[in-house]
């Protein structure tokens, strides 16, 4: 029987320097079966000729002020004709031809609503910053012991499932997380793939870690399943980043960048610091202004 066949969409701004590995990459597959749908945010570097060159099966520009995550998924399963989609980051580099294959194969069970593949970080990772994925992908990863757990960046949805209730398009933020805890919700599976392996990661600034934990921190305040006490208090703030630090020298001890053990600690405090006060304001917009 030949592969069904499915579409990946890929969502692109400004990171010509990486879709050159990843096109390349995605020409190398041993799943052939596939289209290519994608999205540029405006980018600026030369990506749109990139992604002109490759002869996309639908190239969807947008401005950069334009782009809701949430809409843009719903928008790439809309365009996409097939029963099994799959999404990959720009940035994010299949490693081998052996990327789709796995991905496409866990959403043929209908109990599977979605599914999610390996990554890897880059050689020039922080060391706060590949701590984290291996806490979220590594062999004996923390992830699969939370509550919840979804990567977008590298990822494949069953249309069935979709097709009850896409994603939230006025998040920001967390909107893979909100769908797949749906999912879940709803008795569907979320599949982990550690076969199908992607490059991908970002060494943030202070600021931008403290914007993207606001931004993940206040899109948990609006689940029905959310309460006050999920983030806690000024004090279990500092005691949490105590024992983050503490994880993150020996981590960096083991990896031989005990240098870097001093901007993890910083790291840590403006990652968990977003946290408390994006909690807190999504926490007083989504609740206390609506029963107001």
């Amino acid at each position: 029987m030949e592969d069904p066949r499915v579409s990946i969409v890929l969502r692109s701004f400004n990171e010509a320097w990486a879709l050159g590995a990843t096109l390349a990459a995605l020409g190398a597959q041993s799943y052939r079966n596939w289209d290519l749908i994608v999205f540029d945010s405006g980018s600026t570097d030369g990506s749109l000729e990139i992604l002109q060159r490759a002869k996309p099966l639908h190239l969807v520009q947008l401005l950069p002020h334009e782009y809701r995550p949430g809409r843009v998924l719903n928008q790439g399963m809309e365009l996409s004709g097939h029963d099994r989609v799959i999404f990959l980051n720009a940035d994010a580099a299949p490693q081998g031809p052996n990327w789709l294959g796995p991905l496409v194969a866990a959403l043929a069970d209908p109990g599977v609503a979605a599914a999610f593949g390996r990554q890897i970080p880059r050689p020039d990772c922080a060391a706060v910053f590949a701590r984290d994925y291996e806490r979220c992908f590594g062999r004996d990863r923390e992830s699969a012991k939370w509550d919840n757990f979804f990567s977008m960046v590298s990822s494949g949805l069953r249309r069935d499932v979709w097709a009850r209730r896409g994603f939230i398009e006025t998040l920001q933020y967390s909107e893979d997380d909100e769908y797949t805890r749906w999912c879940r919700a709803e008795g569907y599976r979320v599949a982990y793939c550690p076969e199908s392996v992607v490059m991908h990661s970002h060494n943030y600034t202070q600021r931008q870690a403290y914007k993207r934990s606001f931004g993940e921190a206040w899109a948990l305040a609006a689940l029905p399943t959310s309460s006050e006490g999920d983030v806690g208090t000024g004090r279990s703030l500092v005691l949490g980043w105590l024992r983050e630090v503490l994880a993150d020298v020996a981590y960096c001890r083991r990896a031989g960048q005990l240098g870097q053990a001093a901007h993890a600690a910083r790291i840590r405090w403006h990652q968990r610091l977003g946290r408390l006060h994006g909690f807190h304001a999504g926490w007083h917009m989504h609740r206390v202004n609506r029963a107001a």
